[in-house]
């Protein structure tokens, strides 16, 4: 990792509120965040609203919200860059005065004839400086450009890539004010960063060609260089440009479909970084590794089930009191009532082996927190598994559970097996109808584990009115 230019690491997130934050951007987020966190350094969280047209509150209170599910906090409130003009029109004064800026007065469909000029003349379409050595000063449609020196290299080592290298010759006097006074997005990013001391710039190599613009606006401020890393851009399993047909989502849908943000998090950060063979990260363990080095140069692909995975991963180490704050709002989501949360907490285990994700646990759990007059039975499992010797064989295993003193699951086992050894049934041909009758479907957690956390009058009221429901249809059959 390159030396660090300042005594103290301080990152920025800058997202642009022209959209919801996504994977791409939460990475990056992520990742400032932690090389601060790992260096006990700060994180600042930018919002580069200055495209005024694009720009929606809507989608600037969701990338907060975003952030504050994911756990990245910064250290102040967030910074809006439309709420700094003074403080950009004050470094212009600055440039303007050394004569590393000039105004310029060309319009843009003059300029738009240069560039045309030079690509028929098969040279690099730009400006070609006539305003330079004008003197002119402010005006109506004046903008003011930056005095790029005309020859040189511009050399810099990235976290990520290495030794990076540009010819000065292939960029132009770039605009750093309009003409309508808002300053451009490069201009803009340096000041913020060199106002804000950030030490280190971690992004997308989408902005790697802005990156020797910026340099020549920190060269002319007289400001040191941040370290940049520009990472690679996360690609669909076809190597292609994430996007949604990929599976991707913007983060707030993530948390609607039941992600556990430390899982997201933990995903995100493998997709580019890595420590050993190390698949599953807590947080603490992020921050103690995560060090800057060990960054991706190669772009990574993103795997919707991978992040399944990780996420159960996750899920698995929850406690239940831990799984149960998590979990509530789902369960409302299903319209189920919360009220007894010590019967909620104890019905977890059963399904937390079986499920990815928070909104799957509250699905799955479902039939385990209604009453016994609200299970709804599947008509196919009913048919399948209650045929009148199916209906039998639970009546029977009714009788013996109503009267078992001990209803704990290895007193449970023992009566239902035991029931088994007697008839000379096969146990797969009775548990079936036990599922369909206490949770409406033929599949589900162990039965003994079923009816412990049930009860027993819970357990026995099920059993008698799915034999009664179903009697009615095999009656109904048979006529």
């Amino acid at each position: 990792m390159p030396s660090m230019p300042s005594p103290r690491v301080v990152t920025r997130f800058a997202p642009s509120p022209t959209g919801h934050l996504h994977i791409g951007g939460a990475r990056t987020a992520v990742f400032c965040w932690l090389l601060a966190r790992h260096y006990g350094g700060r994180f600042v969280l930018r919002i580069e609203d200055t495209d005024t047209e694009r720009s929606r509150q809507e989608y600037t209170d969701s990338i907060l919200a975003s952030m504050s599910w994911l756990g990245l906090d910064a250290d102040s409130a967030p910074v809006y860059q439309t709420r700094r003009f003074s403080l950009y029109d004050e470094y212009i004064e600055r440039l303007l005065k050394s004569g590393d800026a000039y105004w310029c007065r060309c319009r843009p469909e003059e300029v738009e004839a240069m560039r045309d000029k030079a690509r028929a003349a098969g040279e690099k379409p730009r400006y070609d400086g006539r305003c330079r050595a004008l003197g002119l000063g402010p005006g109506p449609g004046h903008a003011v450009r930056l005095a790029v020196p005309p020859s040189g290299k511009i050399v810099f080592e990235d976290m990520v890539k290495g030794t990076v290298s540009f010819d000065v010759n292939e960029l132009d006097d770039m605009v750093l004010r309009r003409a309508d006074g808002a300053p451009t997005y490069n201009f803009a990013v340096v000041v913020d960063d060199v106002s804000m001391n950030i030490s280190h710039v971690i992004r997308g190599d989408d902005h790697l060609n802005n990156t020797p613009r910026q340099i020549l606006i920190y060269q002319a401020i007289g400001a040191a260089l941040p370290v940049f890393g520009h990472v690679p851009m996360i690609l669909g399993p076809d190597r292609q440009k994430l996007s949604k047909r990929h599976g991707a989502k913007a983060v707030i849908e993530y948390e609607k479909d039941g992600l556990l943000p430390e899982a997201l998090v933990n995903y995100l950060v493998r997709l580019g970084w890595s420590h050993k063979d190390q698949e599953i990260f807590n947080r603490e363990e992020l921050i103690a590794h995560f060090n800057g080095a060990s960054l991706n140069s190669a772009a990574a692909s993103f795997d919707p089930e991978k992040l399944l995975w990780v996420n159960s991963q996750h899920l698995r180490a929850l406690s239940s009191q831990e799984m149960l704050p998590r979990l509530l709002p789902f369960l409302r989501r299903e319209g189920i009532p919360v009220d007894d949360t010590d019967h909620i907490m104890r019905c977890i285990p059963l399904y937390q082996p079986r499920v990815d994700t928070l909104a799957e646990l509250a699905g799955q759990m479902r039939p385990l927190l209604l009453k016994a007059a609200d299970i709804v039975h599947d008509p196919a499992a009913s048919a399948k598994f209650l045929s009148a010797e199916g209906t039998a064989h639970v009546a029977a295993l009714r009788e013996r559970l109503g009267t078992l003193e001990d209803f704990h699951k290895e007193a449970l086992r023992r009566c239902i097996h035991a029931y088994v050894e007697e008839s000379g049934v096969k146990l797969k041909l009775i548990a079936p109808g036990l599922r369909v009758c206490l949770l409406g479907t033929g599949s589900g957690p162990d039965l003994a584990d079923i009816m412990e956390v049930l009860g027993r009058r819970e357990s026995v009221e099920r059993l008698s009115r799915a034999l009664s429901h179903a009697g009615a249809l095999i009656s109904l059959h048979r006529e």
